[in-house]
């Protein structure tokens, strides 16, 4: 007698979402271009939402030209549909797309680093937002979650590339070979991600293979625009100050994230600053009482 197995899958449940008060509506001054489109992309975790809100409100308040924004989310499956009633119920007027993102393509590549938020597969969806957007996007601003703007993101926009294909803020002091093991730098190689998989070559998550692509070959961008590290270290997230100088950009990058250290009412100083642009509905920072 033959015996038939059933087998039954379960689409994932969506997460609960949390709910936001609705942006007020930002307009373009009298000089802006209607053509002058700006296009940034940022990842939608369901985890990070609270502080992507805060970005891109971050963003249209500090635009002489908002309507001008053009967001592209790149997101998992299953959950879009909800993803895209929260965006659009707090930003009604806001000019969006959201990209499904292939887990897949990088699940089996993703090596185990110091901090599980770095191993997740949406963390490497940047690298293929030339695959994801559109054949009319031939330049796009990737922003994290844990940010908020607090310049025109016009000026970043309009940095000259001088025929590069990727900008990023220049680290005077930075020090690369702490992204690296001795393995590497004994062995340099090839097809990175995969070597990491065999052989350990470097530490954080997904920063080091595009490091590695582009071999140094990138526009260098005032560091006013990553001012970064705000979030601590990646094991404790201990409080840090702001570095000195002007600044375009605040970057909780690290363990510890605002909101969370804000709800737990331990915020560190800098914390603050991020507060006046959160829009989670229930949020009662320390900042208003």
């Amino acid at each position: 007698m033959a015996v038939r197995v059933g087998v039954i899958l379960h689409k994932p449940s969506a997460p609960t979402l949390p709910v936001f008060r609705e942006a007020p509506a930002f307009r373009n001054g009298d000089q802006c271009l209607e053509a002058d489109q700006i296009h940034i992309a940022m990842t939608l975790d369901t985890n990070y939402l609270r502080g992507t809100m805060a970005a891109v409100f971050s963003l249209l308040q500090h635009s002489t030209c908002p309507e001008n924004l053009s967001f592209h989310f790149l997101s998992l499956a299953h959950f879009e549909n909800d993803l895209f009633s929260s965006i659009k119920s707090t930003f009604p007027y806001l000019n969006f797309k959201i990209y499904q993102f292939d887990p897949n393509l990088v699940r089996s590549k993703i090596s185990k680093s110091i901090r599980e938020a770095l191993d997740q597969p949406l963390n490497y969806a940047r690298i293929y937002l030339a695959d994801i957007a559109p054949p009319s996007v031939d330049r796009i601003i990737y922003l994290d979650s844990d940010l908020v703007v607090v310049d025109d993101i016009e000026k970043l926009w309009h940095v000259d590339m001088e025929g590069k294909v990727v900008a990023a803020p220049e680290y005077c002091h930075a020090n690369f070979t702490h992204y690296f093991t001795k393995t590497f730098w004994s062995d340099p190689v090839e097809e990175w991600m995969t070597v990491q998989k065999q052989k350990r070559i470097y530490h954080l998550g997904s920063l080091p293979p595009f490091l590695l692509i582009f071999a140094g070959d990138i526009k260098a961008v005032n560091h006013r625009w990553n001012q970064h590290g705000l979030g601590g270290d990646n094991f404790e997230g201990r409080c840090r100050t702001l570095h000195p100088g002007p600044i375009s950009l605040l970057h909780w990058s690290g363990k510890g994230k605002p909101w969370l250290r804000l709800d737990s009412r331990k915020p560190c100083i800098v914390d603050h600053l991020w507060a006046p642009y959160d829009l989670y509905r229930s949020s009662k920072h320390s900042l208003d009482e």
